[in-house]
């Protein structure tokens, strides 16, 4: 059984080196994941299960960022380019059109679970509890002022609130490139720049100028970009008193011994509260994957139905485990049958 998987393993390389001949073709005969730094460590761990039940290649697993990711993903179909891309949001109309301009025309898209944005600190700092526009009135690089907008002037939590820390604010984040960036903007910015009067009133009036005035962060090294790798954050947080860090759920549940998560709204980011979406600032994970490699990439069609099995994505299963929340189970059914019949996505909506 073991010489026969390695060699359609050849075949398929051959195979996958002559589809991307157009493009200056290699041979790979491993699977190829890149993108998010949220979802790598699900990919990973389901990278290790499949390396170690097929007897195949260990797949190479690149932390890239979800636009990273996406934008290799995109530069056509063959071996130079990966087979699948992970993301911590939808793709966009925008990276679609990419794939498609570059003849990646057919795409399975797959949710594989949940995960939360979490707002951090060390476990021997101080407890944070945000509420309406704090995080607005935190991070923003301009705030409602005297006579309009101005700079914010804000330098310690207790000045953006009274009843937060009086420590200097300094949070360190997901860079621009970074799925978790987008979601961060989407879910935890706009919604408290919508709990700031002025900026609700500007949101009626003028959409383009509230989101503007929403997802733009501070550039005076109160909102520090920490690159692509969550742990990194988590050291930081440790290192740095009073420090602030955001990220995905799965690395709080991988580091709770040294890192706490803040309250937003009132509610604690767990499984429960992800799943529920009571938790405000929680979001789906993605992986897409090139139809045109399935049958040429050895494995590849296994390794995706690995992912979205019960052992891996569903409750109690080994990714669970490693902090994804899963799906239920009537959605991942679905998702399954969408792995099983390849797929194809429509182009997202605008």
């Amino acid at each position: 059984m073991r010489l026969r998987f390695l060699t359609l393993a050849a075949v398929s390389a051959l195979a996958l080196a002559a589809c991307g001949d157009q493009g200056g073709s290699s041979t790979r005969d491993g699977i190829w994941a890149a993108g998010s730094s949220t979802v790598f460590p699900f990919t990973t761990r389901v990278a290790e299960n499949f390396a170690r039940s097929t007897g195949g290649a260990m797949p190479r697993v690149e932390s890239l960022g979800t636009g990273g990711g996406i934008q290799a993903f995109c530069q056509g179909i063959g071996a130079q380019t990966p087979d699948i891309a992970n993301a911590s949001r939808r793709m966009k109309p925008s990276e679609y059109d990419m794939c498609a301009a570059n003849g990646v025309t057919e795409i399975i898209e797959l949710k594989i679970g949940f995960d939360g944005l979490v707002i951090a600190t060390a476990r021997t700092g101080a407890d944070f509890a945000f509420e309406g526009d704090d995080l607005y009135l935190a991070l923003a690089k301009d705030v409602p002022g005297e006579g309009g907008f101005v700079a914010n002037p804000n330098t310690s939590w207790d000045q953006v609130r009274s009843g937060l820390p009086s420590t200097r604010i300094l949070v360190y984040g997901p860079p621009p490139t970074s799925g978790t960036r987008d979601s961060w903007l989407e879910l935890g910015m706009a919604p408290a720049a919508m709990a700031n009067p002025t900026l609700a009133a500007l949101s009626e009036t003028d959409e383009d100028a509230f989101e503007t005035r929403a997802h733009t962060l501070r550039e005076d090294q109160v909102w520090v970009d920490s690159g692509e790798n969550d742990n990194a954050i988590v050291q930081t947080l440790t290192r740095t008193p009073g420090s602030v860090g955001v990220f995905g759920y799965s690395f709080l549940e991988q580091n709770s011994e040294s890192v706490k998560a803040a309250s937003v709204n009132g509610v604690y980011p767990t499984l429960e509260t992800i799943s529920s979406g009571e938790y405000p600032i929680s979001r789906s994970m993605y992986i897409y994957i090139k139809k045109a490699h399935i049958g040429v990439t050895p494995g590849l069609d296994q390794f995706i139905a690995e992912f979205v099995s019960d052992a891996a994505s569903g409750p109690g299963g080994y990714l669970q485990d490693r902090g994804l929340v899963p799906l239920p189970e009537a959605e991942l059914a679905a998702q399954r049958e969408i792995a099983r019949a390849h797929t194809p996505m429509t182009r997202p909506a605008e």
